[in-house]
């Protein structure tokens, strides 16, 4: 009864909060978001500057964010020797429930964790990030990306072994894991406990702040300016109304995370498939219109990847901007993912490695890779400077422009699509924010709704207003979490390699076998 009251008091709060919230947003001047961004700019620039680093390269830039990541990439499909090929149908075989035993210490099947890690990366970066990639990189950063999202597979799998390895069972039966806990407790076996708390703690400030901004605010934002353009632009109810959306939205989102990862679990593996089903429906379906076309439209890609018109240095160029558009769509290297994966039922970490090897295939692999085709096959790419606008907005209505060439009415469940995408990226981001608040201040029922009360009001906040340098200085967060998970990685991969041929070689001999 009393946690039932408990229970009932932080339900009014958050409404409470939420409305004064949107009461205060609704009347903050016109140009609020620009002194904002204004006074953020020089500390948004220089994280910015630091942790997406530069180095010219011809009339090239090369990040070394994405070359470090590149190589966290290759390093591990060789070490495990291609396990992104021979793991394949293993993993497969266990999404579809053969080896599944719900006696297992966790709190969801192997498929809702996938669909749950898929809801964070499946998104903007599949529909818009694309968009970019081959306006300024050409037709050919599409292979670059495939070849990305091929080698991410054995990132998330190291990554998302030592989530499950590491985590943490907790009393009431939930449980907490992800890199905070491998860094922390992984290190410690290695006599490095210090170390591995310091890169702990760095990985969950990161990861808050990332959660916050680019998992929440730039994902409302961009939803609300979706259902704006698809409900009628500047005659839309919601026009300039983007405190009452945000309020709504915020009520929708905490009606679900309020429940925990089974919540937003069951509701990622109902959204995450229908969207992804069709959108890949509509894409496929282009494609054998336009069948003739094809053949055309792989050479074009090919052919670009490989001998672009600016030389070695534009190779570079596009080498580059696809391998960076593919890693900030699956994150593979991250370490965001094994956070939603430790929650599996398993007394097995190896597999859910294995079902993790899917995340980048399908993100990248097949998701991008039927939205680059789409674009080519259109042409819009070649009118780049009529869609981009500098933001990613300007990415989903190029997209949109290639679909509705053969599917006119598609712009609208390109719309609906980005608005379920941002729905389901911002309660997948809040449980990951959510577990390194919580690594930070405690397990603790206060600290759990402190963190999703905050969480909430920055959603209506992001609706409300465009703050780009918040968002900008966040995104900047996510990726200097590749640091510490990279960092541990290595550190942890003979562990890893160990567990991986006990787990491999029992599976072989049956004593792991599919349940009846």
């Amino acid at each position: 009864m009393k946690t039932g009251i408990f229970q009932k008091k932080w339900l009014l709060w958050l409404l409470a909060a939420l409305v004064a919230l949107a009461a205060l947003a609704q009347q903050m001047p016109e140009n609020f978001d620009a002194r904002i961004n204004a006074a953020l700019s020089p500390l948004t620039n220089a994280v910015s500057n630091a942790i997406f680093y530069a180095v010219p390269f011809g009339e090239s830039e090369v990040k070394l964010i994405v070359v470090w990541l590149i190589i966290v990439a290759i390093s591990f499909t060789l070490y495990f020797r291609f396990i992104n090929i021979w793991g394949f149908a293993h993993a497969i075989a266990i999404v579809r429930g053969k080896y599944r035993d719900p006696s297992q210490p966790g709190e969801v099947s192997h498929f809702r964790a996938l669909t749950a890690a898929l809801s964070g990366t499946v998104g903007l970066g599949n529909i818009a990030g694309v968009a970019v990639a081959i306006a300024l990189g050409g037709p050919g950063a599409t292979v670059w990306m495939i070849a990305a999202g091929f080698f991410g597979m054995a990132s998330k799998f190291a990554e998302c072994t030592l989530g499950v390895k590491y985590r943490v069972l907790h009393e009431d039966g939930t449980v907490s894991g992800g890199p905070m806990f491998y860094l922390s407790r992984g290190l410690a076996e290695l006599g490095l406990g210090r170390l591995g708390r310091g890169l702990a703690a760095f990985f969950a400030m990161m990861c808050i702040g990332g959660a916050i901004g680019a998992g929440n605010m730039f994902q409302a934002n961009q939803a609300y300016q979706q259902f704006v353009n698809a409900t009628g632009g500047e005659h839309s109810f919601f026009y300039n109304q983007g405190w009452l959306f945000g309020l709504i939205l915020a009520i929708v989102v905490g009606l679900v995370i309020l429940g925990g990862i089974k919540s937003i679990a069951g509701v990622t593996a109902r959204v995450v498939p229908f969207m992804g089903s069709v959108y890949m429906l509509a894409g496929l379906v282009i494609v054998i219109m336009n069948a003739d076309l094809v053949p055309a439209a792989v050479t074009t890609i090919v052919h670009g990847a490989f001998t672009p018109e600016a030389g070695f240095g534009g190779l570079i160029g596009v080498l580059m901007m696809g391998v960076q558009r593919a890693t900030f769509s699956n994150e593979a290297g991250v370490g965001s993912a094994p956070i939603a994966y430790a929650s599996v039922q398993t007394s097995e970490p190896v597999s859910v490695g294995f079902v993790s090897l899917l995340e980048p295939f399908v993100d990248t692999i097949i998701i991008c890779t039927m939205t680059a085709l789409v674009i080519v096959l259109s042409g819009v790419y070649l009118e780049k400077e009529i869609y981009l606008d500098g933001n990613a907005l300007g990415g989903v209505l190029m997209t949109s422009a290639a679909f509705a060439r053969t599917i006119d009415w598609f712009p609208y469940v390109l719309a609906l699509a980005v608005m379920l995408f941002a729905f389901s990226t911002i309660i997948t981001w809040s449980y990951y924010g959510l577990k390194c608040w919580t690594y930070l201040f405690g397990k603790t029922r206060v600290a759990d709704h402190t963190f999703k009360i905050m969480f909430l009001c920055f959603t209506v906040v992001g609706s409300a207003m465009g703050l780009g340098s918040i968002i900008a200085f966040s995104d900047a967060m996510i990726f200097a979490m590749t640091f510490p998970n990279a960092i541990g990685l290595y550190l942890l991969a003979g562990k890893l390699r160990a567990d991986l041929r006990s787990y491999w070689t029992r599976v072989k001999t049956g004593e792991i076998a599919p349940t009846k």
